[in-house]
């Protein structure tokens, strides 16, 4: 017990802030940079990007409520950076040709039928709809984030549950893909 409050002496405010939002969001960042990226050192960079970028910037956060949002929106813009600054290199190869070996995750069908058909739905549908299950933001929450009106949340979350309803058909659904908050 010592031990310990001795640490926290020689912490700082800001220390001890910035410990309290890694312990709390370490998790649920991750989580989404996982399901943006899809592999895992990409996602673990992303995340400590976010946090160093917060560590500077952290006496700019007045409202501590509002951490997750600020968070997600630095990581969001990392995720982007990291498309700025890499240059790709293009060859002349067919789409048959091309084997995806980015599976580090589950790829039983159900999760992998999922995540194709989150894919084919547009941004502006699929980025609350991963909000909201992935990251557990609640409408108010996305609607903040995103600059959106609350019902214009709403209507995309809806659409979006049925444009996957459409795309992974009856036969997902009544097997219990539902189940995965979908």
């Amino acid at each position: 017990m010592f031990i310990v409050h001795r640490v926290f002496i020689g912490m700082s405010k800001k220390d001890m802030q910035f410990k309290a939002l890694v312990d709390a969001y370490y998790k649920s960042l991750y989580r989404y940079a996982f399901w943006l990226t899809s592999d895992e050192s990409i996602a673990e960079d992303l995340v400590q990007e976010t946090f160093m970028r917060a560590w500077r910037s952290l006496d700019s956060l007045q409202n501590e409520q509002a951490a997750k949002s600020w968070l997600i929106t630095i990581l969001r813009r990392e995720n982007a950076r990291r498309f700025q600054r890499k240059s790709l290199e293009y060859a002349d190869l067919s789409v048959d040709e091309l084997e995806d070996q980015t599976h580090s995750f589950d790829v039983s069908t159900d999760v992998d039928a999922i995540r194709q058909a989150l894919y084919k739905l547009s941004d502006k549908y699929r980025e609350p709809l991963v909000l909201q299950v992935v990251m557990g933001f609640s409408q108010e929450e996305i609607a903040s984030e995103m600059g959106l009106p609350i019902n214009t949340v709403a209507t995309r979350l809806r659409r979006a549950r049925l444009q996957l309803k459409e795309l992974l058909g009856d036969d997902h659904i009544k097997q219990g893909v539902n189940r995965r908050g979908l």
